[in-house]
């Protein structure tokens, strides 16, 4: 059934804005790590397709996987302005034309080259589905990670291929992902494009906006101190050498160093999401270091990074709220 904009606000919550956004920014991309901008024609027409080795059949390509999300994404809303998509790649696999495998790689002409990238992640971005948080404007956000590496495709055609497939919100103060677990799913496995097609749907139109931005506006009522951040940042640090006996009670910190880091730095250098002047913040500033500090993740595990700042978060919330104990506040 088809679900116009309209129907995921909750009467009894503030509805979502509906102006435009502005159009996605080209110098902040969603992620950086050591990936590179593409685009769907430019993958389309100049990337080679992988295929089963043991049968020589093509897997569902990036293009197929960004067509199908933009399809439904138009199918569900289509009322709505939906963006071109937002494509970054990673782990080039270059090859050559039969005729040109004598030759040194210095003298290869373009067309007797071949590519595909082994690794890809887009967002499709709705720009009058908006919210106003903290003054940070909200856009309704759609988009995947399709990784190779992932895939058997020593096999025949068949087998399961794997996916992952969100949809959420994305800041446009800073291009930075709000993705939680009611709208990622992590591990899709799929054998067919109308397969793919049907679960992505499915998760597009059970997805609740209004909830999730109602769950993020409560970070903004929950602030640490200076010397609380300095306690959680130093517990962040020592979880990774914890012995794994005394890990065990502790939510777990996906989080590496360089990320740590960078929420580090920017605690007192970023202009939106630094600290106040008497060095508190919030727990919607702190929320976007996180996941400010994730866009130097690989690809591989960009969108389970971002769904882990939310949850983490979350849990700082309870801590303060007194229900549950924090270790990393402790």
């Amino acid at each position: 059934m088809k679900m116009e904009a309209t129907e995921i606000i909750n009467q009894e919550s503030q509805p979502l804005e509906t102006g435009h956004s502005p159009e996605i920014s080209t110098d902040k991309p969603f992620i950086q790590a050591n990936t590179i901008a593409s685009s769907l024609s430019e993958i389309k027409d100049r990337h080679i397709i992988p295929v089963f080795i043991k049968d020589n059949e093509p897997v569902i390509s990036h293009t197929d996987f960004i067509e199908v999300t933009q399809s439904v994404v138009s199918e569900v809303y289509g009322g709505e302005e939906i963006l071109q998509p937002s494509i970054r790649v990673s782990h080039p696999v270059k090859g050559r034309i039969p005729e040109a495998r004598n030759k040194p790689a210095a003298d290869l002409l373009e067309h007797e080259k071949t590519l595909y990238y082994e690794r890809m992640a887009f967002v499709i971005e709705l720009p009058g589905i908006c919210e106003v948080i903290e003054g940070n404007t909200l856009s309704l956000t759609v988009g995947g990670v399709k990784a190779y590496n992932l895939d058997n495709l020593y096999n025949r055609k068949g087998v399961d291929q794997h996916f992952k497939v969100f949809i959420g919100f994305k800041n446009l103060v800073c291009t930075n992902l709000c993705v939680w677990s009611d709208g990622y799913l992590s591990d899709l496995r799929v054998k067919s494009v109308g397969e793919l097609k049907a679960i992505v749907r499915h998760l597009v139109e059970r997805f609740n906006a209004q909830y999730q931005l109602q769950q993020m506006r409560q970070f903004t009522e929950y602030a640490i101190s200076e010397q609380q951040f300095a306690l959680l940042i130093g517990r962040c640090r020592m979880y990774q050498h914890l012995p794994a006996n005394l890990k065990t009670d502790i939510p777990q910190m996906l989080m590496g160093d360089n990320q740590i880091s960078t929420i580090c730095k920017d605690f007192y250098r970023d202009q939106a999401f630094c600290r106040n002047e008497d060095g508190s913040i919030n727990l919607w500033r702190m929320y976007n270091l996180f996941t400010g500090a994730n866009k130097s993740t690989y690809i591989d595990n960009f969108l389970d990074r971002s769904v882990y700042a939310y949850h983490f978060m979350e849990q700082i919330r309870f801590a303060l709220q007194r229900k549950t104990f924090n270790w990393y506040l402790s």
